[in-house]
């Protein structure tokens, strides 16, 4: 922990008083980049080289990590027309990140929002990054009320999202399958069923799905493509270069089919999520709390492998 010049908003930049953060994937990576190899990363080879120009070839780049936060406004750069000094806000700054400060600055065009008025500051800060991003994924199939959806890493951020979006939003039946410890989770935020990794393979040969949401990227589509529907969607958050293949063939073959999703976040999603919120049909499930001096203990716990739910940090 050490002391920083505040940041001074240019012409167009808001500076926000920042109450609380959460701890995400990218936080983790971008903190041990150095220890990720290609192998490891379940993306093609060039994002991997890319990311290593982004956080660092040795050590990191990003030294303030966070990049899903909440906080209020405290001084507007003079073009600013579209927040007020005073509001409450909740936003993602994806891999610049900087969040974990009592400060940040940012253009009033980037991915922010005014913060759903029925969430704390540290509920609203653990929204933006999963919601966001599997709002964003779901978009790129087409998605009808009452079909049935696997989601595979139902308990992540982003597929705890999922599993909200596709039950109060789009209005399917979802199956949620994660490690055992989070199964009472996966069933708190609204999965019809649950599932364990031990038992994903060895589903009932009449168990079948309109579309299977593949978070981490680790499955295949020769081992899920019997229990897809004729014109099912095998969508992937996470992928190899050899899925990229199989999404080009697929759309050259009629049938079922891969989608190897990047996700584009705008600001107009997330003002989408905000309102979803509001409703009551996006809620935050908080794990545990930290204070920003105990950064160090958010990590370790977010990593442990035993967190069901977000981790966050208060400033």
């Amino acid at each position: 922990l050490k002391e920083i010049e505040k940041p001074v908003p240019r012409d167009s930049e808001i500076l926000i008083r920042v109450r609380a953060v959460s701890v995400n994937y990218g936080d983790l990576l971008a903190r041990n980049f150095k220890s990720i190899l290609p192998g490891d990363l379940n993306m093609p080879f060039i994002f991997w080289f890319l990311a290593k120009f982004a956080f660092g070839f040795n050590k990191p780049k990003r030294t303030i990590l966070g990049n899903s936060f909440s906080g209020d406004i405290v001084e507007l750069g003079k073009g600013v027309r579209n927040f007020n000094i005073s509001d409450e806000v909740f936003g993602y700054v994806g891999e610049k990140m900087g969040a974990y400060a009592e400060y940040i600055c940012i253009s009033e065009f980037e991915i922010l929002a005014l913060k759903p008025s029925n969430m704390t500051f540290e509920e609203a800060a653990s929204v933006p990054y999963g919601a966001i991003m599997a709002l964003c994924l779901l978009k790129k199939v087409n998605i009808e009320k009452g079909q049935e959806v696997l989601i595979s890493g139902a308990s992540g951020a982003i597929g705890s999202a999922a599993v909200q979006l596709l039950k109060q939003y789009y209005h399917t039946e979802v199956t949620g399958v994660c490690g055992v410890t989070g199964l009472d989770y996966v069933k708190i935020l609204g999965a019809d069923k649950v599932m364990d990794y031990a038992n994903e393979n060895t589903a009932k040969p009449n168990e079948t799905y309109d579309i299977i949401f593949d978070i981490l990227g680790k499955g295949a589509f020769s081992q899920y493509r019997s229990i897809l529907k004729e014109n099912g969607t095998y969508l992937l958050a996470s992928f190899k270069t050899k899925k990229l293949m199989q999404m080009l063939w697929t759309w050259i073959v009629k049938g079922k089919r891969v989608v190897c999703g990047i996700a584009v976040p705008k600001a107009t999603d997330l003002v989408f999520i905000k309102e979803l919120c509001e409703l009551g049909k996006m809620k935050a499930y908080i794990d545990k709390t930290f204070p920003l001096e105990q950064a160090a203990e958010a990590h370790r716990y977010a990593e442990s492998g035993i967190k069901r739910g977000n981790v966050v940090i208060t400033v």
